[in-house]
């Protein structure tokens, strides 16, 4: 194990009696859970057009503007965590990123399980992995590698937590018993080498996540007669990787206090409030980029037409970045916990409707007869594929060491 993963102790949930597992809310998720695997299931048979309101002119909708879009962004919190932590060794912040991590490998995982749902011919997904079919100058290709190799360095990351738990636990039934010695000495193993070859990891991660994260500003930014002017723009990928800086580490304090109340544990404030500092720096140098590539464009004009989209960018604007800002900068609210979630809950909302924005809202076919509206089976699977998320951010943590130690959180 690597010395980052010393400094504090992680323990985890299972067998604490005053944590149940099933609670009333729990199972309410664990039922949406279902019923969005079986919207999954009834688009993987049926096709699109029986779960969907796609069409030649609208070949997307919100499972690429929420889902894979938006689940990018709100996943940047696993490699902002790592870079503060680890790359810039700020001992104090280690405790938060184990669940950054977790919270971005579950949702990468979910990326790319939205990408292949979106996907006509699913099926084909492998192609990606071919040599012979590589499009270097495509933007997707580059974000369908990153997202990929990304993912990749996510799983071995968070092996150490795996060889932690069952280190000197390895118990299998029966004639399997056997092979408990094996194991344990292979989990060992294991173990001492990524301890040795965890900052590469790290680093990489680090790098590919930038990368990705403006990829997909690029994809949009290529399109400039179907996408608005008040968000196409040549620096959408810039825009993106900053905004994806500023939600990473809102992002952290969002699910930090989440799990915290979840699972009725103190609030580690000690952390979260200096990190909160961070993030107005942050949100001012994207407000800085947004509103400078405006007036260069000559777009600014629009932001006061009387129409949806206008509405749209002001309320992602105002409730996504300025009021949050204000927010953060006042020492005394940073202080508590109701205004921290408050402020970074808006941070997380404005990267989500900048996301949807930018590849829903704004997003205009050039022969489109009508208006792109989900139907109701998108919008299930949808609050299906987070409601699993959170059930399995609940049951990992319950099987491996992600939380900290009550007792180190007390005593901070």
């Amino acid at each position: 194990m690597d010395d980052s993963m010393q400094h504090h102790k992680a323990l985890p949930l299972a067998g604490n009696s005053a944590v149940p597992f099933f609670t009333p809310g729990v199972i309410v998720i664990a039922i949406l859970a279902a019923a969005g695997v079986a919207t999954l299931m009834a688009r993987l048979f049926f096709g699109l057009g029986a779960v969907t309101n796609f069409n030649d002119q609208y070949p997307w909708g919100i499972w690429i503007g929420i889902d894979v879009a938006s689940g990018v962004a709100l996943a940047a919190g696993g490699f902002t965590m790592a870079f503060i932590a680890h790359v810039m060794n700020n001992e104090k912040y280690h405790v938060l990123v184990r669940p950054a991590l977790l919270t971005a490998a579950i949702g990468y995982t979910f990326v790319g399980l939205g990408v292949c749902i979106d996907l006509g011919r699913y099926y084909n997904i492998w192609h990606v992995m071919m040599p012979s079919m590589w499009q270097g100058n495509s933007a997707l290709f580059e974000v369908g590698m990153c997202v990929m190799i990304y993912l990749t360095v996510l799983y071995i990351e968070f092996l150490p937590i795996v060889c932690e738990r069952f280190i000197g636990r390895v118990n299998l039934p029966g004639v399997l018993g056997k092979m408990n010695g094996f194991l344990d000495g292979l989990l060992r193993i294991l173990d001492k080498t990524l301890a040795r070859v965890m900052t590469f990891f790290i680093i990489a991660g680090v790098v590919l996540s930038c990368a990705h994260q403006s990829s997909l500003g690029t994809l949009m930014a290529i399109a400039p007669s179907k996408l608005y002017p008040l968000w196409h723009t040549p620096v959408l990928p810039l825009l993106f990787l900053l905004s994806a800086f500023a939600v990473g580490l809102s992002m952290a304090i969002f699910e930090s206090i989440l799990a915290s109340r979840s699972f009725k544990r103190p609030i580690e404030m000690h952390v979260l409030s200096p990190l909160a500092r961070m993030i107005p720096l942050l949100l001012v140098v994207y407000f800085a980029a947004k509103v400078i590539d405006l007036v260069n464009r000559d777009a600014w004009p629009l932001l006061f037409e009387a129409n949806f989209r206008a509405v749209m960018f002001w309320i992602e604007i105002g409730v996504g970045v300025i009021i949050p800002t204000f927010l953060f900068l006042s020492h005394r609210l940073r202080r508590h916990p109701a205004w921290l979630f408050s402020s970074a809950a808006m941070v997380v909302f404005g990267v989500v409707l900048n996301r949807f924005n930018v590849f829903v809202t704004g997003y205009t076919p050039p022969y489109s007869e009508g208006q792109y509206f989900p139907a109701w089976t998108e919008i299930m699977l949808t609050v299906g594929m987070i409601s699993l998320i959170v059930l399995l951010y609940r049951i990992w943590v319950f099987i491996f060491p992600v939380l900290p130690a009550e007792e180190e959180v007390e005593h901070a």
